[in-house]
């Protein structure tokens, strides 16, 4: 069950992190996954990984530059804390008390999910029915890749810093996460997002992420189809605010390894630029 959640909390995050409106001010930046943070009274250099949250296996990979940051690092902060045992118990409970889809939908938004629904995973609503609109949405989503053996870089993370016996933080709780997420779409814009967001969709985003290319990622996730300026708000820019006043405190005395959806890293408001705006050197890991 606990992993059940897991992988849908992390499909629902990797669905959500990167529905962003484009920001016209957002400054280019250099093809990396990988970026240091110094400077402003830090002792030691942090860093920023963004992550895709869930890839087919074949197409997983953790380059020796991260491996080497990591591993130069003194704690682990994701998102969420999912080592955390309160925050497992939130977002269990939260899975269960999912609205069902039938009393959540209008009879024209059921019709219209139950059509995406069969056309990508073969099943109707009755079967999922209890999973609620946001689970039934991983499953859609998960569809999209193509493959049964899903990698979650949050895991590999939680497994590489237990290795290392170092401490996992979080950025925000999953209560905080979860509400975000239901204060950012309607019914129908959730609807049209999982429309629009197919295969081949999913194979661009995979390739601009294998070859670390942190402005086609933020193109193709700025699709103004997929997201409204509200959706923006809430899934991005308030939450990027609310890491950035909260990071400088985290990294102060230790190195600190940060992974989070790689949509946050680019625009205006992007975690990069707002560090930066801070007095932070932020600089890309190039090799």
């Amino acid at each position: 069950m606990k992993n059940l959640i897991k992988t849908t909390l992390a499909v629902i995050l990797f669905i959500f992190s990167g529905t962003i409106e484009a920001q016209q001010k957002s400054p280019k930046l250099e093809n990396s996954l990988l970026w240091e943070v110094s400077g402003n009274g830090l002792s030691k250099p942090s860093y920023l990984y963004g992550t895709i949250h869930m890839i087919c296996s074949g197409d997983y990979f953790l380059s020796d530059k991260a491996k080497r940051a990591f591993d130069a690092s003194n704690k682990l902060v994701l998102e969420i804390n999912l080592t955390d045992p309160k925050e497992m118990a939130e977002m269990q409970e939260a899975s269960t008390k999912a609205e069902p889809i039938t009393k959540k939908l209008n009879t024209e938004q059921l019709a219209k999910f139950e059509d995406i629904l069969k056309k990508t995973t073969g099943l109707n609503v009755a079967q999922i029915d209890n999973y609620g609109l946001a689970g039934a949405m991983s499953l859609v989503s998960m569809k999209n890749y193509g493959c049964k053996d899903l990698k979650q870089y949050e895991m590999e993370f939680i497994s590489r810093a237990q290795k290392n016996n170092i401490q996992v933080g979080g950025l925000e709780t999953a209560k905080a996460q979860l509400l975000a997420i239901d204060n950012a779409y309607t019914n129908d814009e959730m609807i049209t997002f999982l429309k629009e967001f197919d295969p081949e969709v999913t194979a661009k985003l995979v390739k601009a992420y294998k070859e670390e290319n942190v402005n086609d990622l933020f193109t193709i996730l700025t699709d103004k189809k997929m997201a409204s300026e509200r959706t923006n708000k809430a899934i991005l820019d308030d939450r990027n605010k609310n890491w950035a006043k909260d990071m400088p405190q985290i990294m102060k005395n230790e190195s600190v390894f940060f992974a989070f959806g790689s949509a946050h890293l680019g625009g205006d408001l992007g975690v990069i630029n707002l560090l930066r705006k801070a007095g932070y050197i932020v600089k890309p890991v190039m090799n």
